[in-house]
């Protein structure tokens, strides 16, 4: 049987690579950046609205994370596509890698699919994309370059009718690095979210267990309400506060002694 072809001439690669500064620790990556379609699959079925929504993207992660990316010179790698088409911060097994309903909305272009059709999108965006991540931490390793992952995400500000409070969240297992910069974000006037409105697990999370905590790398993942970066002044706000803060917990940190990637998994 021949290869499902996802990618086609035309579309956009898997995933951007913003490279950093030799002396930034930090790579920042950004799961849900894109809200592409690849030209094969059409829109999945969805309305245009459905295709701007949280369901399809992370609204205004991307925008912060270049932005954080610039002040820190750091390393920041995007995946391209809609998590419609595949979540890439789903394991392939999680019932949530391909969704067939995302938020009550049912997503036609999901249904029935094949374990093929499945492979293809893996083998066509998530693999490419985690593939990006290792091989930049792999060359920072070989470089006993100091290393902290940041995984930037947003979110809605209600879920299933009730209102998050959150401005902004920390999500992590490993509080070594992360539980710094929950302190640090907690001098702010901001409401800061402790593992909310989400929790790390094995279950519903690949890039922080997989590229973090297996690496043994300093983390953290970090959560934005959206309609506080929906727009180019909030994103400005946030990535100069994250600028601030990143840099400060690092420093903290980094008198404990520097962070290399391990051996690649």
């Amino acid at each position: 049987m021949a290869d499902v072809q996802i990618l086609t001439p035309g579309d956009p690669p898997p995933m951007t690579i913003r490279p950093g500064g030799p002396s930034s620790p930090f790579v920042i990556v950004c799961d849900h950046a894109g809200k592409t379609f690849p030209r094969s699959l059409g829109t999945l079925g969805l309305s245009k609205l459905d295709q701007t929504r949280h369901i399809a993207w992370d609204i205004g992660a991307a925008g912060v994370a270049r932005l954080l990316g610039r002040m820190l010179d750091a390393c920041v790698i995007e995946q391209a596509y809609s998590r419609l088409v595949i979540d890439c911060n789903r394991p392939l097994h999680a019932p949530t890698s391909i969704a067939e309903v995302s938020d009550n909305t049912v997503i036609p272009g999901n249904a029935g699919l094949t374990q093929e059709d499945k492979n293809a999108r893996a083998r066509a965006i998530f693999e490419p994309y985690h593939r990006a991540i290792a091989n930049e931490l792999d060359r920072r390793r070989a470089l006993a370059q100091p290393t902290v992952l940041i995984a930037l995400h947003s979110f809605t500000p209600v879920f299933m009718s009730v209102a998050r409070p959150w401005h902004i969240g920390t999500l992590y297992r490993d509080k070594q690095f992360a539980g710094i910069v929950l302190q640090l974000l907690r001098r702010h006037e901001l409401t800061v979210g402790d593992n909310e409105p989400y929790r790390v697990s094995d279950a519903t999370d690949y890039t922080i267990p997989v590229h973090g905590e297996r690496r043994g790398l300093p983390h953290t993942g970090l959560e934005i309400r959206q309609d506080l970066i929906a727009e180019e002044a909030g994103q400005q706000r946030f990535a100069a506060l994250l600028a601030d803060v990143l840099t400060t917990a690092y420093e903290q940190l980094d008198r404990q002694g520097p962070f290399v990637a391990r051996d690649s998994v």
